[in-house]
């Protein structure tokens, strides 16, 4: 089969490989499409330590089952998970094969290239926001960093559980994205912006922060007492400082989330929450930006490592 892989970090090559072969517990899935997020960039790069080589990269992806439980045989399935890609082959190639327990139907409303841009992004946003934040209904949430692929996922999660959303970013999400008609007030990313958002809300519930390190000090200005702030990354700055005084007496909760904790059998349950929401009409397909052949694939990081609005997706 074909795929990318690398053998030493910063080293991805187009190649030919062996079929996976699959046994009772293993199912071998047809890629059609796969998408690819920063952290897959990253780990080309050598940037996750727990990475073993050689490895074919890749977390998100849509796709046909061609071996398998009988049951499963030509089902669409899709998925995302934190261990493929890193300690198991990934999804930037033809064919995959996962664990049974992995497999999950595609929403029948999504295109492969669709399906294949939602994993990570609405996989965290779902951890952040539903799992650990607990938003609910007429509570309002910021979404720092709300222009970015999480932060748009976040917005239609938020949305559908029936909350105010403020979106906060340098600029405003393009307006043929989903999350820019689903925010219902937006603050520009400044020195000012803990002061712009209280001019609109005094105080939010929940923080979806989404950049982190350099916004943190902001995320925690912004909660209301009792409210609560989710972190996913750490954009600038790894270590921080905030008054821990204040932040006790805001009796203010923090979360961290990660996706990449969650291998592709343990994301499963997640993705069928998620699923549903597409099917029902509640989630909107992200904008997909650049499409790029497998062939092509080292153009495609490269794209995703200079920066992209929307989600980049590889089709087989």
């Amino acid at each position: 089969m074909k795929a990318v892989q690398f053998k030493s970090f910063d080293a991805l090559e187009f190649v030919d490989l062996p079929m996976p072969q699959c046994d009772r517990d293993t199912a071998l899935i047809q890629i059609k499409s796969a998408s690819i997020n920063p952290s897959d960039v990253k780990n080309v790069k050598g940037q996750f330590a727990h990475t073993t080589l050689p490895r074919i990269p890749g977390r998100d992806f849509s796709g046909v089952v061609v071996d398998g439980p009988t049951s499963w045989i030509g089902a669409d399935v899709w998925g995302t998970g934190g261990d493929i890609g890193f300690t198991m082959d990934g999804t930037h190639a033809e064919y995959i094969k996962i664990p049974v327990g992995a497999l999950v139907h595609k929403p029948s409303n999504l295109s492969h290239e669709q399906a294949a841009a939602i994993g990570v992004n609405f996989l965290v946003a779902w951890l952040g926001t539903v799992e650990y934040a607990k938003l609910k209904a007429g509570e309002s949430i910021a979404i720092i960093g709300a222009g970015g692929g999480v932060g748009g996922a976040v917005t239609q999660i938020a949305k559908a559980l029936g909350s105010r959303v403020i979106g906060i970013d340098r600029q405003a999400p393009s307006s043929d994205s989903p999350a820019s008609r689903l925010i219902d007030g937006f603050v520009k990313f400044d020195e000012s912006t803990v002061k712009n958002v209280r001019d609109i809300i005094d105080g939010v519930d929940v923080v979806y922060d989404a950049v982190g390190g350099i916004a943190f000090e902001m995320a925690l200005g912004l909660v209301k007492r009792h409210g609560r702030v989710v972190e996913i990354s750490a954009t600038g700055r790894r270590r921080v400082e905030f008054d821990l005084i204040d932040f006790y007496h805001n009796e203010t909760q923090l979360f961290g989330a990660d996706s990449a904790k969650l291998g592709v059998a343990e994301a499963t349950r997640y993705m069928a929450e998620i699923g549903r929401g597409f099917e029902s009409g509640q989630f909107v397909a992200p904008l997909i930006e650049h499409r790029f052949a497998l062939e092509d694939a080292l153009q495609a990081y490269e794209a995703v490592a200079n920066g992209t609005r929307g989600r980049v997706v590889i089709n087989m």
